[in-house]
């Protein structure tokens, strides 16, 4: 993995673990933040691949600090890490922004590999979270959702897949195409159907009548 992280935790002990982690891992650690507010500042400061963010910190929360970090720097990816299993959280954080949401609770090879599929341009998500994920959107009504018509025939057989759980790797073999053009066409399917993120986008094709919400294996 090639990515420069920020860690925003406000417990000093469970944050010097994850630095030593991460960059066990070969991942560079550019900054530290105790609170919501100097996540934000450093954010700003350090320009990061990605910001592992904790939801319960003084002051400015994790959520909060994700929604105004992703309107000062889009390009940095958020990842909620949190002991929190509470469904308000868990929306309320991919509705802030959060491209994925990680518990404390994962041993550290699960959370090593979610975390690097960060850069194959999937969403950080235990699959235990994921099918709570799409239901949990699929309940929402679709107001103001625009119609799957928008889509190309490979966008819509791509989109059926990321709601059965297929990886970007999976999804590259089963339609024969390389991972890039997964990504493409993944970033083209979030642009068209005003979407923020992949668990958005397989809920959406739940609603659709796309796909019946359950996982695949890769």
């Amino acid at each position: 993995m090639t990515m420069r992280v920020l860690v925003a935790d406000d417990h000093p002990l469970f944050r010097d673990g994850i630095v030593s982690l991460l960059k066990a891992a070969g991942l560079e650690v550019v900054g530290e933040a105790g609170d919501g507010a100097q996540a934000i500042a450093e954010a700003r400061r350090l320009r990061p691949d990605v910001v592992l963010m904790d939801i319960q910190m003084p002051g400015v929360d994790g959520i909060e600090a994700t929604r105004r970090l992703k309107a000062e720097v889009p390009e940095a990816r958020v990842v909620m890490l949190t002991v929190s299993q509470e469904d308000a959280d868990l929306f309320e954080a991919l509705k802030a922004g959060a491209h994925g949401y990680l518990l404390k609770s994962l041993s550290s090879d699960e959370f090593l590999d979610l975390l690097e599929g960060l850069t194959r341009g999937e969403a950080p998500l235990p699959r235990s979270l994921a099918a709570k994920v799409i239901a949990g959107f699929a309940r929402q009504p679709d107001e103001n959702v625009p119609a799957a018509d928008s889509l190309t025939d490979r966008e819509v057989e791509l989109l059926e897949l990321i709601a059965l759980g297929f990886s970007n790797k999976a999804i590259a073999q089963r339609l024969g195409i390389s991972e890039n053009t997964v990504k493409y066409h993944m970033k083209n399917i979030l642009q068209k159907l005003h979407l923020h993120n992949r668990a958005e986008a397989a809920a959406y094709a739940v609603r659709a009548g796309l796909a019946e919400g359950t996982f695949g294996e890769d």
